[in-house]
């Protein structure tokens, strides 16, 4: 059975106060409206025709019918199906059949949203904290030294799953069939209210490097006396930051971010969503050549992660609880972190419920 020092965080929720990418940029156009969702919560990420970003409760306060089937107008809103209207915080300003007179109803709730990395990122929180809540700062993104791979997935677990999957690098075995004999050598773990950090370095015990693997982090050269590569892997709440740094270089060959957005109530599947940044070689051109070998080298170990991450899903729901026997500190730090930083589901549909009455009147 589970064990008793450890709380079932597979019954945690993300807690909502802070920033969450829910699609990309690129696939919201002017004029339009896509469907999202936080948790099992529809919401509507919209493009006036001015190009101002606008996220809304999915659904108008009429028939419960999604916004995001409707109508973009101008810089507002329309329901398809009766023509009410809503400006970009949700106030209902228009229904075509009421008189002049007449009271409008209450309008939908509106959520903080921006712009970056070619993400929309939503606050689907306390609304009061959004300016206060840190936003991700990735700085490699900008870094003309580096390339850009935006990865883009829904995968069928609780996010907490995907935490211990990046941060134990003692996996390697999993990924045997495509990087070889590998052993991982743990350097050490350091901590904070929010954040746990785990540092490795690597060893080739059989097998080859393959291009994609080269190319992205560069050729390893194993443990050494004095100097070696590195990789460190942060859980900084509720973000994930990976980054190798091999030991003939200064700067990270591979800067990896992520996040992990539930997408149902229950939260047992999430839209894992992220950039991996590639440092270039110093010849032009090399790496854009071998960015298709980059690209099947990422999908491969990609595929056998959310493989392994889905089954554990399985295994829990087939049980009916955790009954992990966890040996590692990594993981047993990073399961009070995640508890401590997350809220009770029960709790969070609470949260939803009051956070459902910030609607215009």
């Amino acid at each position: 059975m589970r064990e008793g020092n450890f709380p079932d965080l597979r019954n945690t929720g993300t807690h909502r106060d802070h920033w969450y990418p829910l699609a990309r940029s690129h696939k919201l156009k002017p004029g339009k409206a896509l469907a999202a969702s936080f948790a099992g919560e529809p919401i509507a990420l919209i493009r006036t025709q001015s190009g101002a970003l606008v996220a809304l409760e999915d659904r108008c306060a009429h028939r419960q019918v999604p916004l995001s089937a409707g109508v973009v107008d101008g810089e507002r809103v329309r329901c398809g199906y009766h023509g009410w209207t809503y400006d970009g915080s949700g106030k209902c300003v228009d229904v075509p059949y009421l008189g002049k007179r007449d009271t409008l109803p209450n309008g939908v709730r509106s959520y903080p949203c921006r712009e970056a990395y070619d993400f929309i990122f939503v606050f689907p929180g306390d609304p009061a904290k959004a300016d206060d809540s840190r936003f991700p700062v990735i700085p490699t993104h900008a870094d003309p030294h580096y390339k850009t791979r935006t990865l883009d997935r829904e995968v069928r677990c609780h996010y907490s799953f995907m935490h211990e999957n990046l941060l134990d690098m003692n996996h390697q075995f999993l990924h045997r069939r495509l990087m070889g004999g590998i052993r991982p050598t743990f350097l050490g773990l350091n901590a904070g209210e929010d954040w746990i950090e785990a540092a490795y370095t690597f060893k080739r015990e059989s097998g080859r490097q393959s291009l994609g693997e080269k190319f992205m982090i560069g050729k390893r050269s194993g443990i050494k006396r004095r100097e070696h590569d590195l990789m460190t892997i942060r859980t900084q709440y509720p973000y994930q930051i990976l980054q190798f740094t091999s030991a003939e270089q200064e700067k990270p060959s591979l800067d990896l971010w992520l996040a992990y957005v539930p997408v149902d109530r229950l939260q047992r599947a999430n839209h894992s969503m992220g950039l991996m940044m590639i440092r270039k070689p110093s010849i032009p051109g090399l790496l854009h050549l071998f960015w298709p070998f980059i690209v099947l080298f990422t999908e491969g170990i990609f595929a056998e992660d959310r493989r392994i991450v889905e089954l554990e899903q399985k295994a829990y729901d087939d049980q009916g609880g955790d009954w992990n026997q966890e040996i590692f500190p990594v993981i047993r730090g990073l399961r009070e972190l995640l508890v401590r930083q997350g809220v009770p589901l029960d709790e969070q549909d609470r949260s939803r419920n009051s956070f459902s009455e910030l609607r215009p009147v």
